[in-house]
């Protein structure tokens, strides 16, 4: 209501999902739970706050959460204790947020000497190939997504190669990949590899057994004269548990940003959690060569994975800048190490 010779005029309406609407025309809640305030008088400003406490009450409004710090508090901090105190009142923890921020420490200097390490590779002509294995779920694509995140994409490849076509399935099993290895002065990383061989296929019945025998022999010839040739070949097996792989599965599917990731051979690697153990071990222990040897991350905790195969990869290489790195380049032995035969079984 407005008093003879007031302003009448309406300003936007305030609508119940705290979105601004149209005005109705008539001043009361409409369809939509639209309120009009009106203006130019002391009691307009009283009518004001009671509508638009009115219209908080009556949306959805979700709460913050306990744990949020909001900037208010963090501008009111005058020293590290109070922002210590704040934390806990806010019931954040204190180590998880360091871990947090070493890891962001680690990664970004430890990507700074893999743009070194690359350069050095162009300039030398060196040629280096990567290849990372593991079971569904083990943090492979995320790991190679943090070694390439500032490489320069024009002497680097990643490599995930489809199922092959039928004129595929009738050449030589290693010509399809022999075509991605890498250029002299590139890096090519490869997501999965001609190692499909040893495990996937024969668990999944897309190899006779005669072809997975013929594989197993002739791996270690193949890559001894890659050695020869002077490629650099790194080969990782990214290890996790079952109760790992499940939780992540879960995680896929509920997700609706990483359901593309599961895919229906991914279905079945719990049903089949043995068959793949039997292969893994029966690959490493008849392909792990003293100049083509298999390293096991261990990925549980995929942040630990992801610097500890940067460093393992770094301190492989004598690149020019290597003694001013501001990171330690030893890789942690407990995350990190070379296969040996009696660590079979390890997840």
């Amino acid at each position: 209501m407005t008093n003879e010779g007031q302003s009448a005029v309406e300003t936007d309406s305030i609508s119940g999902n705290g979105s601004h609407s149209p005005n109705s025309g008539n001043g009361a809640k409409g369809e939509g739970t639209h309120y009009l305030v009106k203006a130019d008088t002391e009691l307009s400003r009283t009518e004001l706050a009671s509508l638009l406490a009115e219209a908080i009450e009556s949306a959805d409004v979700i709460p913050i959460p306990e744990n949020v710090l909001l900037q208010d508090e963090l501008s009111d901090l005058h020293s590290s204790r109070e922002f210590i105190q704040l934390l806990r009142s806010k019931k954040v923890s204190v180590g998880k947020i360091k871990r947090s921020i070493k890891y962001e420490f680690d990664l970004e200097y430890l990507q700074i000497e893999l743009v070194k390490m690359q350069r050095w590779v162009q300039e030398t002509g060196k040629r280096v190939a990567i290849i990372f294995e593991g079971r569904d779920a083990a943090g492979k694509g995320g790991t190679i997504r943090r070694f390439i995140e500032h490489l320069n994409p024009r002497a680097m490849r990643v490599v995930a190669l489809p199922k092959p076509t039928t004129e595929e399935i009738g050449q030589w099993y290693f010509q399809r990949y022999i075509r991605h290895l890498p250029n002299p002065g590139e890096i090519v990383f490869f997501d999965r590899s001609w190692y499909n061989r040893a495990v996937v296929e024969p668990v999944n019945d897309f190899c006779t057994p005669e072809q997975y025998e013929r594989f197993m022999r002739q791996v270690p010839e193949f890559e001894h004269m890659l050695m020869e040739d002077g490629v650099q070949l790194v080969k990782f097996w990214f290890s996790i548990t079952k109760e790992v792989q499940m939780a992540r599965f879960e995680s896929r599917r509920t997700n609706p940003l990483k359901q593309w990731k599961f895919s229906p051979l991914d279905e079945q690697a719990q049903v089949l959690w043995d068959d793949y153990t039997k292969y893994k071990e029966l690959m490493l222990g008849r392909t792990h060569t003293s100049f083509s040897p298999w390293v096991i991350v261990q990925a549980n905790k995929k942040k630990f994975a992801r610097l500890e195969s940067i460093r393992h990869v770094l301190s492989l290489l004598d690149y020019d800048g290597k003694d001013n790195a501001q990171v330690s380049l030893i890789p942690d032995p407990n995350i990190v190490m070379r296969f040996h035969r009696s660590a079979l079984g390890v997840d």
